[in-house]
């Protein structure tokens, strides 16, 4: 096959030939920093490839034979299209007339004029068809005769030879639709017309979408038709060329088999390292793998051990078969404990910390103090603060005796906020030993446990030398079983969703192992991929812990659970009256009430300063300056009436000026 432009041969395509491979003659190439354009495949090398598996129709452009004006219509265009006989048009009739005597088609034929033929009273409207019968005298004029149709009435005009105008031979058939119009061989590059457009004669121009695949591209390549670039057809000498496609593991994934299949690493995606496994370090380009295809279960629990000040982080498998012991768990609030209660399912816990039951503002929440057992009842509400309604905790106070006090479980009956920020441990007294599926099957997460016997497929099971482990989180996420070709002793299992590896079918047929080897069921994670999992959407997003209620100011006395040092001058003094002098620039002792001799102690002494307790019943002292001048200030302002001399203080309170 000769080359030809890329848009000649699409319309000549037949598309029951496809897939067909071309080889590309004269390459194109748009600007160097641009390589797609809208999608669409902008940049093709001389020599490329191309092996096309569908073409798509996009536009038809219609071009105007008269006017030279364009117009896009969609596929979807709803006109119908008839063909002109000859694509040449003629300046009067006498033209037509010869050319017909000349082609294999005698009279009568059809025509149509482009332009209004107006005759008598008559006028014919341009691309109506006329039927040319008869070449005859009239008038002593030599005519056309011809007749018009409309509707069910024929009219016979007689046009003159010399009638000038623009007229096409017409070939009256079965209109088209606009997609046979393009598609029917025979009228490919002939004028058509279409009584729905403005034009009497135009011209079709198909413009479509070559989808094709071509080497070492991971998708499906779209051409443009109207790509400036030459092709030529090489499928009959290129049945030996393999198209290579790469794939991702999540393709692999999607695909469902055949299982198991070589394949080769192309590119590893970057990033940060999910998990710290040495298989890890082999995923290498030009690496071979066997996949044998989806991991079951799907289920993942995440898990963190304790124990030690820096906790490490696993992905434990649904089909981890070792052998784990429940231990206690520990609450820090009783919002953790509503949310591990399950009903039906008994949970007695030890309180570690004091609580005081704030009689004060919630009279219905119970004291609790170290040691005391309980069991966990539900969840309530109670009047709490501000006349709110208040999320509570209800639980069983136990005894050693609980068995023969069942009959006074309401005097037991205690009530705590959820936002209560206790302590607390479960009791239990349960020494089975589970399977990972039966522990998650019968207990709620998370859970707290101890690895006493490892997997016995896992030879390198790290998750026995931990005191305990924290079950935190259950996932479920589609996992391929991958082997490497050149360690074949140990499966394990890759998470397209975040190790999406792009992969080749490995040509040749690589060593095919006998049957899966054991897969390695505990992988440990980094602590920033433990994270990411934490807070992806497939975990179960718990709302967070209730805050305790905002208190009121006090106004009067101070609460009894006040902090210490923390009282305000305004609460201390209550004193009205505006003070006699005005404050002093330097810092000064705070003013005391008549009874805050209980307070005096809780402000720390300044440097110089005695810890005397002043007398309070000295009306002097109880407005006493920072300063000996300040005071002597003070008593003459409070002299008696008629004294025209100052009273020096006494020992005492001369003794007290100094000090402060």
């Amino acid at each position: 096959m000769e080359p030809m432009q890329l848009k000649d041969f699409v319309r000549t395509l037949d598309p029951a030939s496809l897939p067909r491979v071309l080889r590309v003659c004269s390459g194109v190439y748009f600007q160097s920093s641009i390589y797609e354009i809208s999608g669409n495949e902008c940049c093709l090398s001389t020599g490329d490839l191309i092996k096309v598996t569908q073409i798509c129709l996009q536009k038809v452009i219609c071009e105007s034979l008269r006017m030279g004006e364009t117009m896009e219509l969609t596929p979807n265009f709803k006109g119908h299209f008839s063909p002109l006989t000859c694509s040449q048009s003629y300046g009067n009739l006498e033209e037509l007339i010869a050319a017909t005597k000349q082609s294999s088609k005698p009279l009568p034929v059809f025509f149509i004029s482009s332009y209004s033929i107006s005759i008598k009273n008559n006028v014919v409207p341009e691309d109506q068809p006329l039927l040319l019968e008869a070449v005859e005298m009239h008038l002593g004029t030599c005519c056309a005769r011809c007749v018009l149709s409309a509707g069910a009435k024929q009219v016979t005009l007689h046009l003159p030879l010399s009638q000038k105008g623009l007229f096409w031979i017409w070939e009256p058939g079965v209109p088209r639709t606009l997609l046979q119009a393009v598609q029917e061989p025979a009228l490919r590059d002939l004028p058509v017309t279409c009584p729905t457009l403005p034009w009497s004669s135009l011209i079709l121009k198909p413009q479509y979408e070559i989808q094709a695949i071509m080497q070492m591209r991971r998708t499906i390549v779209k051409i443009p038709s109207t790509l400036e670039v030459d092709v030529e057809d090489v499928t009959a000498s290129s049945q030996h060329i393999h198209f290579i496609q790469p794939l991702l593991l999540s393709e692999v994934l999607a695909r469902q088999g055949p299982f198991p299949v070589p394949m080769e690493i192309l590119e590893v995606p970057d990033g940060p390292r999910i998990f710290l496994s040495p298989w890890v370090d082999s995923l290498q380009q030009g690496q071979r793998l066997w996949i044998y295809g989806q991991a079951s279960p799907r289920w993942r629990v995440l898990a963190s051990s304790k124990g030690r000040k820096v906790p490490r982080h696993f992905m434990i498998s649904g089909a981890y078969q070792g052998k784990l012991r429940r231990r206690p768990r520990e609450f820090p609030t009783a919002y953790d404990l509503l949310s591990a209660f399950q009903p039906g399912q008994p949970l007695r816990v030890v309180a570690m910390r004091d609580y005081d039951g704030e009689e004060e503002e919630n009279p219905e929440f119970t004291s609790l103090a170290v040691g005391d057992r309980l069991e966990v009842v539900g969840s309530s509400q109670a009047c709490g603060t501000q006349g709110r309604d208040t999320d509570v905790l209800v639980c069983q106070r136990l005894s050693d005796q609980a068995e023969e006090e069942e009959c006074e479980e309401d005097q037991g009956r205690i009530l705590l906020p959820v936002y209560f920020p206790g302590s607390f441990v479960e009791e239990m007294n349960d020494g089975r030993r589970y399977i990972l599926e039966d522990l998650i099957a019968q207990f709620s997460l998370p859970c707290e446990v101890k690895v006493v016997a490892k997997d016995t497929s896992h030879p390198d099971d790290p998750l026995t030398s931990f005191l305990g482990l924290r079950l935190e989180e259950k996932i479920t996420e589609p996992f391929l079983v991958v082997s490497l070709d050149s360690e074949p002793g140990m499966c394990f299992e890759i998470p397209p969703r975040w190790l999406d590896l792009t992969v080749v079918e490995a040509e040749g047929q690589p060593s095919q192992p006998a049957g899966p080897p054991p897969i390695a069921t505990v992988e440990e994670m980094t602590e920033a991929f433990y994270y990411k999992l934490r807070k992806l959407s497939a975990c179960d997003d718990q709302p967070p812990p209730p805050r305790p209620p905002k208190r009121q100011g006090t106004t009067g006395q101070n609460r009894p659970n006040s902090r210490e040092g923390t009282i305000e001058s305004s609460q201390v003094l209550g004193l009205e009256q505006q003070p006699l002098l005005p404050e002093p620039k330097t810092k000064t002792l705070p003013e005391f009430s008549k009874d805050s001799s209980n307070v005096y102690s809780r402000f720390p002494a300044h440097k110089g300063h005695m810890r005397t307790k002043p007398n309070m019943w000295d009306p002097v002292l109880n407005k006493v300056p920072g300063t000996e001048e300040d005071a002597r200030t003070f008593l003459t302002a409070h002299q008696s009436p008629g004294s025209s001399t100052v009273t020096s203080p006494s020992p005492c309170h001369q003794n007290h000026l100094t000090t402060f």
